[in-house]
């Protein structure tokens, strides 16, 4: 029984007695092996588009950094995040990503190794990065200093980004869904096509902030040289 709105979100919940909600971060894992041994699908052949173009997008971002297998941790990264954010639009699926417990630890060690990385092997580099060219000399300590806040903010803005539209989307649903038992039955079929116009909205969310995350975390590892 939900004891309060926000109980769906709670780790701590059990079923039968049975504490099995952080197994969903791994459910995603089942979907992936049969394509290495099923003959090619369109499953599989989507998938393998989705990658390709994924790859050749990072390949673009990184730059000068690329190399050999560097695309290979933003892919898993994207695919990790995509498969977590649709199970959790499955009912009783608990949803990993919506905890900065989850994305806390995947944005901050990118973000710690990145910026480790630019500053140990290209400390020049990364302290042009704090004044933009062409800022007046009287205003080089506030641009310094804003510009090092916004840095030390990253990992927590990509966690709390992608936390706060999970959260956002389904108790929005459960609001809703919440009211059903008080309406008319034409009531009930309109609160029924609003629920799947949200459902379409949110798998359109699941996709955009695992782009979107990954995408910035490229972005962030093509600045340190």
């Amino acid at each position: 029984m939900m004891t309060n709105l926000f109980s769906i979100f709670d780790p701590t919940t059990n079923l039968l007695n049975i504490p099995l909600n952080w197994i969903s971060t791994i459910l995603g894992l089942l979907f992936l092996p049969y394509n290495f041994w099923f003959m090619p699908n369109r499953h599989f052949m989507m998938w393998n588009f989705i990658l390709n173009k994924l790859h050749n997008e990072f390949k673009t971002l990184l730059k000068n950094n690329y190399f050999n297998g560097s695309t290979f941790i933003f892919i898993s990264l994207f695919s990790f995040i995509l498969f977590n954010n649709f199970l959790g639009l499955f009912p009783y699926i608990f949803t990993s990503t919506s905890h900065l417990t989850i994305t806390l630890s995947l944005s901050l060690p990118l973000w710690l190794s990145f910026t480790l990385y630019g500053w140990i092997n290209n400390s020049q580099h990364m302290f042009t990065h704090m004044i933009p060219q062409g800022t007046p000399y009287i205003l080089m300590p506030f641009m310094v200093m804003i510009e090092t806040i916004s840095n030390i903010i990253r990992p927590g803005t990509l966690a709390v980004r992608l936390t706060a539209n999970m959260i956002a989307g389904h108790l929005l649903m459960t609001l809703l869904s919440s009211t059903g038992s008080n309406l008319s039955f034409y009531m009930i079929l309109i609160l029924i096509l609003v629920q799947i116009l949200l459902m379409i909205l949110e798998s359109a969310v699941a996709i955009i902030q695992s782009y979107v995350i990954t995408i910035l975390s490229t972005l962030y590892s093509s600045e340190v040289n």
